[in-house]
């Protein structure tokens, strides 16, 4: 699946991304300047995680508003899948292709640390493969990932099978010291609902080599493979 990796003034992820793409899963993939980028040369796109534009404004703000998005937009449309991490995550919601926001965390502090998260739904591309209830160990390290949304957005969610990670403590359950920065029912990744975007806070490619990883593993493959069908 030829995917694309937009570069953003700010992208600090994106190479990390290509070289898990191209070095570790072997997939096409090619790193494209957020200006020259056209949707019909990709079978896929990632968003990036890093501070596009410096975070001016609000996070993702901005970047929602690159020539990009609207071939963003009609990938989309065309049903092609589009993953954005952590500040990727923050520009699809900022660009309307998610629901809800993302806000600074509840301690107000920057958090880079190891967490645990749940797959809330096999039913998607990103996760079908992986299994219900599976716990996968990445990274987070952001200011701004509380996700919230108002009540009948996130009843809304839930009904239509939209949550697909939570945080979780190492026995797999959903609790409030295992939820880093204060997301409502400790989301940490939906999608839309036609379940071809996948907005996420954690780092799936921090975590695809098990050098990188305190538990040796390489979880963030599990979600990523989808690209290689």
């Amino acid at each position: 699946m030829k995917t694309a990796v937009i570069q953003f003034p700010g992208s600090n992820c994106d190479l990390d991304i290509l070289h898990v793409l191209k070095n570790v899963l072997h997939v096409e993939a090619e790193l494209v300047w957020h200006r020259d980028f056209k949707d019909s040369e990709f079978e896929a796109a990632i968003l990036p995680g890093g501070f596009s534009y410096g975070d001016y404004l609000r996070a993702g703000i901005i970047a929602a508003h690159s020539p990009a998005m609207k071939h963003i937009k009609e990938m989309v449309r065309e049903g092609k899948l589009v993953i954005g991490i952590c500040n990727g995550f923050q520009i699809l919601v900022e660009s309307e292709l998610l629901p809800g926001a993302l806000l600074m965390n509840k301690s107000t502090c920057f958090i880079c640390k190891w967490v645990k998260v749940r797959v809330e739904t096999d039913e998607t591309l990103f996760t079908r493969h992986i299994g219900r209830k599976s716990v996968l160990n990445m990274p987070i390290a952001h200011a701004e990932g509380r996700y919230v949304n108002d009540p009948e957005g996130l009843k809304e969610l839930h009904e239509n099978d939209q949550v697909v990670f939570r945080y979780v403590n190492s026995r797999g359950e959903v609790s409030e010291d295992s939820n880093p920065n204060g997301s409502m029912d400790s989301i940490a990744g939906i999608c839309n609902i036609e379940r071809n975007v996948l907005g996420l806070m954690p780092h799936p490619e921090r975590a695809s080599e098990p050098v990188l990883s305190p538990f040796s593993d390489s979880d963030g493959l599990k979600l990523l493979s989808i690209l290689k069908s």
